[in-house]
């Protein structure tokens, strides 16, 4: 194999691949990037098995081939490499592969690209296509709720399904037992089929990035156990989790009636002022609501106690609640009004949260004993 490449282009190539090579494995291959070099550019791949994302770039080729090479340290030299310099791979007896990048030279360790591993999706008979910013915030509204509990693995990723009667939804829900977040848009045509899916916590990531440039459009293809995910010339295939996400709409109340409406920075900034003081274990604060009021109170026997006051708009009964503070401000993070509904039942009962206007998303919240 010979090619040449310039270095920007290869490297914005690289930046998608790459990410998915783990740190440190077990597994030698799985260290390497694969790349296979033709007469209409080369392609670039790397997998953990689980996750696969290739992509494409325009090169010169002098002899077509294929090598595998660490993709960390391939990364590492092209964005080392001078600007606008050309980079020129090439391949013989030995088992090395040369780059030369300007002046400097290099010589890195092959693995046989045969010994490759290949993440086969199989029949994907589920396609459809929306824009890369619609899926994006589907992902956005929901991520921060998934579990890092690995016991209970089918709550560690995004849960998408079509739902509704009539005008159906493409809807994304994410919960850790504590909090839940459900987000949805008007189903894209061709994903009415569509099975209930769990897409993995890394997937979710790497989807993200993937989703950045928010005006290009993505095809979506899925099975009952793969998603393929194709914007521009990235390919991302992924496996995804074999579970049974639970009955989410049971725990989001229908009967609170309780409703409180704030300014939503005010709130976030009160909340991040109190729990300056919380402990990192507990990191609760307790919301005392009373006519017109805010009280926000934290107390914490190691460092003390703080409270802060803010205008609401609530005329219910008086009411003391408390929550994660953590939490609080991750979904104030996602709420896009200015203004944030709170809608309460008791002490103990999930509180939902939304923006005034109803929106595309909520977000459910169980409280704390302080």
């Amino acid at each position: 194999m010979k090619v040449a490449i310039e270095r920007a282009a290869f490297l914005k190539a690289l930046a998608p691949v790459h990410r998915v090579v783990e740190r440190r494995n077990t597994i030698p291959i799985l260290s390497n990037v694969l790349l296979r070099a033709g007469d209409d550019g080369m392609t670039l791949k790397a997998t953990d098995l689980d996750l696969e994302v290739s992509n494409r770039v325009p090169a010169m080729t002098e002899q077509a081939g294929a090598a595998t090479v660490p993709a960390h340290m391939l990364y590492d030299i092209v964005r080392k490499a001078p600007e606008g310099a050309e980079i020129v791979l090439s391949t013989g007896e030995g088992g090395t592969m040369k780059l030369m990048a300007g002046r400097a030279r290099f010589e890195l360790q092959m693995l046989p690209d045969s010994d490759f591993p290949d993440l086969d999706p199989g029949s994907l008979p589920i396609s459809f296509k929306l824009g890369a910013g619609e899926l994006r915030r589907l992902i956005e509204r929901t991520q921060f709720a998934i579990s890092t509990e690995e016991t209970r693995y089918y709550l560690n990723g995004i849960y998408f399904h079509v739902s509704g009667d009539g005008e159906e939804q493409l809807r994304a829900v994410a919960t850790d037992g504590h909090r839940l977040a459900k987000a949805e848009m008007t189903a894209p045509k061709g994903s009415a089929e569509m099975p209930g899916i769990i897409v993995p916590r890394k997937t979710i990531g790497e989807m993200q990035r993937l989703l950045e440039d928010g005006e290009t459009e993505v095809t979506v293809e899925l099975s009952d156990t793969k998603i393929r995910v194709t914007a521009g010339s990235i390919v991302l295939t992924s496996k995804l989790i074999d579970g049974t996400f639970p009955d989410y709409e049971r725990v989001i109340p229908s009967g609170n009636d309780k409703e409180m409406t704030v300014a939503k920075e005010n709130f976030k900034n009160a909340v991040d002022r109190v729990s300056t003081i919380a402990s990192d274990r507990g990191r609760a604060v307790k919301l005392s609501l009373a006519d017109g009021r805010l009280v926000l109170t934290v107390n914490n026997p190691d460092s003390g106690s703080a409270t802060d006051e803010i205008d609401v708009e609530y005329s219910g009964e008086p009411l003391e609640i408390g929550f994660n503070s953590r939490y609080l401000l991750d979904i104030a993070d996602q709420l896009t009004t200015e203004e944030a509904r709170f809608e309460l039942a008791d002490p103990g009962s999930p509180t939902l949260i939304r923006d005034k206007d109803g929106g595309e998303a909520l977000y459910v919240l169980m409280p704390m004993r302080v």
